[in-house]
């Protein structure tokens, strides 16, 4: 087997798309554009009742960029704007679909496989998985 001398940062051909998909925010953001349809930013806010405005409008930015998610300006009064996720984004529906049934069918495994862990460690620390955010 040859070994190529190759970047850690490009050796797994997903790495791009994790950093793209699943930061902190992300996921939430896309999960609920993709499950309520259009949405205000007061909408996103209220929904996501954890994030701040601040990385609200960072993440929604970043997103447009990335071209997932499409922000239209209606010029009325008052001015409104509206966030959805785009065609490219719409493509992510069945991956994100995939990895909500894999936490479904794999999430207590992994929990009890740290219990196991756990307890087998000096202290019996243990950390459980985030679970029914809606992510």
């Amino acid at each position: 087997m040859d070994v190529v001398d190759v970047e850690p940062e490009n050796a797994c051909p997903i790495a791009p798309v994790v950093d793209v998909l699943f930061s902190r925010w992300t996921t939430p953001i896309l999960w609920t554009l993709n499950k309520f349809g259009r949405q205000r930013f007061s909408e996103l806010e209220r929904r996501i009742s954890t994030i701040s405005p601040k990385v609200l409008t960072q993440r929604l930015r970043q997103l447009e960029r990335d071209g997932l998610v499409v922000r239209t300006y209606h010029a009325e009064v008052p001015p409104r704007v509206e966030y959805e996720v785009s065609e490219l984004g719409n493509g992510l529906a069945d991956l994100f679909a995939k990895l909500t049934q894999w936490g479904l069918d794999n999430l207590p495994e992994v929990e009890a496989a740290r219990g196991r862990f756990d307890s087998a460690q000096p202290g019996n620390h243990r950390h459980s998985l985030r679970t029914g955010n809606g992510r």
